[in-house]
């Protein structure tokens, strides 16, 4: 990071590590998945296809992140269990729930057509994330009993319901017709009158599914003679199993043992006063400024995979801010966010309520939301460039008390925008024009001052810093605009009413003149001076 004199707003960051010796679960949700699989009309109560795409998308986390070693899922949902020893992002909440729900969100995109080649993704999907410690491997134990419990009562519910809804039922008399009954009940309806044994229904339905890696062997290569060469490589296995909470279950599989320890006794029941601890968080502090800062991951490779332009790829700019304003006109409580390079930061108004002020579904919601537009929209800022693997991004949330630490909050980020810059023009110059490798132009720009990295410029490649595009320099900003435009009134002929639209400039957001030439961004008057 830049130094400069707005650094003091790091201190209002809070650490979240999640201390040894807790076992480390993520869990994601989809967000209103009721409304996407209606939209996207999945078949009722189960579809094969959505869920196997759910899956995929949860084997490629396993694949993706070694610190993974076990998943469960059914529906919308799967839920993550990380290696007793894990280090990962030095167990910091924040980041592993984000990162995870951004990297799933994206594969779920990537992978749609596979899985529904003749439907249209008609808009980004997105879920919630959040991050569990487990005190023990008892407690991850009861956690995972009650998500398989949770996934044979919903299912065993809603193939009912939807069985009583293809019968002739509307959903209200549906519905009506099964509170209060018993999973015995629900078992005779669906035999009696449906002629359906419930445990004949595919067990991916019943029992959700659980992915982990086992050792299998695989051909690597061939000896001269033809003979193969084998060696054991640990591939991701999806399992359906009638009881993933079971001892037997568990400690059958050396691998589990290993990385998490076995289970002593099975679950004999499901307390709910326990299973409440599971879902406890702290809320954000009320009246403080909410900021999501979103950060892409290993970008610097992922740009160099996709050939991004340097030091400036004015496209994967414009992708950045165009997803960046959807997440505005998605989430009405953030009121304006400002990027550069692969960051994003977005400030919700003061007295929101999003979520309950609750920190791992603001930040979960946003960068999943970014996450799943940003493959959406590829194509059209690179219609010539293959996506060749899932972008993922990491974040937090932030909380500051005051509205003039808000804006050194944004200063800071708008220094670091122009010393990186600067910094980056200067080297992708003396490496695409004197021929310098990386090492040598870093070793040459070592120690330099701002205003040696600008003679530089000017001196060897003609090149006035000051001239170059604005939004390379300063950074994007979009943000909520009022304009007012005539409307056609029955008896009036035509009346002033307010309208919004997201706008997106690039200018220099220190100075107090932009804040003052447009009062209408912040939901209060900022103490600029």
């Amino acid at each position: 990071m830049a130094n400069s004199k707005y650094e003091y707003v790091k201190s209002f960051e809070v650490e979240d590590e999640v201390m040894l010796p807790n076992l480390i679960v993520v869990r994601i949700d989809g967000r209103d998945f009721r409304r996407f699989s209606e939209v996207h009309e999945f078949e009722k109560p189960d579809d094969g296809r959505a869920l196997n795409l759910m899956n995929a998308c949860a084997t490629a986390i396993l694949e993706e992140y070694p610190d993974i070693v076990f998943s469960y899922g059914f529906s919308d949902e799967y839920s993550f269990v990380f290696k007793k020893t894990s280090k990962f992002y030095q167990r910091r909440a924040s980041k592993l729930l984000s990162l995870i729900v951004s990297f799933f969100s994206s594969v779920y995109v990537m992978k749609w057509k596979e899985y529904f080649p003749e439907k249209e993704l008609k808009y980004p999907p997105s879920f919630h994330s959040r991050a569990i410690g487990c005190a023990s491997k008892e407690v991850l134990q009861a956690y995972l009993a009650w998500r398989q419990n949770d996934c044979h009562l919903n299912n065993l519910h809603d193939t009912c319901l939807w069985m009583l809804i293809k019968g002739g039922e509307s959903e209200s008399e549906a519905q009506k017709l099964l509170k209060g009954t018993q999973k015995q009940h629900k078992n005779e309806l669906l035999f009696q009158k449906f002629h359906i044994n419930y445990k004949n229904l595919p067990a991916m339905y019943r029992q959700g599914s659980c992915i982990f890696k086992t050792e299998v062997e695989e051909n690597v290569k061939y000896n001269e003679n033809g003979t193969p060469v084998k060696r054991l490589r640990r591939k991701a296995r999806i399992v359906h199993s009638e009881n993933i909470a079971g001892k037997k279950f568990w400690n059958e599989h050396l691998s589990l043992l290993k990385e998490v320890g076995g289970f002593t006794e099975d679950v004999e029941k499901i307390k709910p006063e326990f299973v409440r601890s599971f879902q406890f968080e702290n809320k954000l502090m009320p009246s403080t400024w909410i900021v999501i800062r979103i950060d892409g991951c290993h970008f610097h490779r992922f740009s160099e995979v996709h050939e991004f332009e340097k030091p400036n790829d004015k496209q994967a700019l414009n992708l950045m801010n165009s997803c960046a304003v959807a997440v505005l006109e998605e989430i009405q409580d953030i009121i304006f966010t400002y990027g550069v390079s692969d960051e994003y930061s977005f400030v919700l108004k003061k007295d929101s309520q999003f979520y309950q002020r609750r920190a791992s579904e603001i930040v979960s919601v946003t960068v999943s939301f970014f996450s799943s537009m940003y493959v959406m929209k590829w194509k059209e800022f690179f219609p010539q460039k293959e996506l060749k693997y899932p972008p993922s991004f990491d974040g937090r949330v932030v909380c500051y008390p005051s509205s003039k630490i808000l804006l050194d909050y944004l200063a800071w980020r708008q220094v670091d925008c122009h010393i990186n810059n600067q910094y980056n023009t200067c080297f992708w110059m003396l490496v695409k024009k004197k021929g310098k490798s990386k090492s040598e132009a870093q070793h040459y720009l070592k120690g330099t001052q701002a205003q040696e990295k600008n003679e530089l410029l000017i001196k060897e490649f003609g090149i006035d810093y000051n001239e170059l595009e604005i939004m390379f320099r300063q950074g994007s900003l979009a943000f909520w605009q009022k304009e007012d435009k005539n409307m056609p009134h029955e008896s009036k002929g035509s009346v002033q009413n307010s309208h919004k639209k997201v706008i997106v400039e690039h200018c220099d957001i220190i100075k107090p003149n932009f804040w003052e030439a447009h009062p209408s961004i912040l939901d209060e008057n900022l103490p600029i001076s």
